[in-house]
């Protein structure tokens, strides 16, 4: 890898084993590098699933989320952690790989029948 200094910026190449289609070409991420031997932060210990903001939706204080299961919509309750531009950290409640729906009618309910819209 080589550092731009005046952009404060090094640039590397990544592989991964399995593709996932929220990683884009020329992306940009933070890092934060762990001195070996010390311990993480809570906020660096933080995992979870990324998704858009607009995915979360609110019934009495309670936060949920749809996921597509079979064609159909499926509510389920999540736990949400840190934000980090339009996106929020779904911390329990959803795993790696599930289809999210981030965009439909606010009366979508549990069963509803959905079609996917590749973006």
């Amino acid at each position: 890898p080589t550092a731009d200094r005046q952009r404060a910026t090094v640039e590397v190449r990544v592989g991964f084993n399995e593709l996932d289609q929220r990683v884009l070409p020329d992306m940009g991420v933070k890092v934060a590098f762990q001195e070996v031997g010390r311990e993480t932060t809570d906020a660096a210990k933080a995992t979870g699933v990324p998704v858009p903001l607009g995915a979360i939706r609110n019934d009495e204080g309670r936060d949920y989320i749809f996921v597509v299961i079979e064609g159909r919509a499926e509510r389920r309750a999540v736990a949400t952690g840190e934000t980090l531009d339009n996106n929020i950290l779904v911390t329990s409640g959803l795993s790696p790989g599930e289809r999210v729906i981030t965009e439909g009618p606010l009366e979508l309910t549990d069963g509803d029948a959905v079609q996917e819209k590749n973006r």
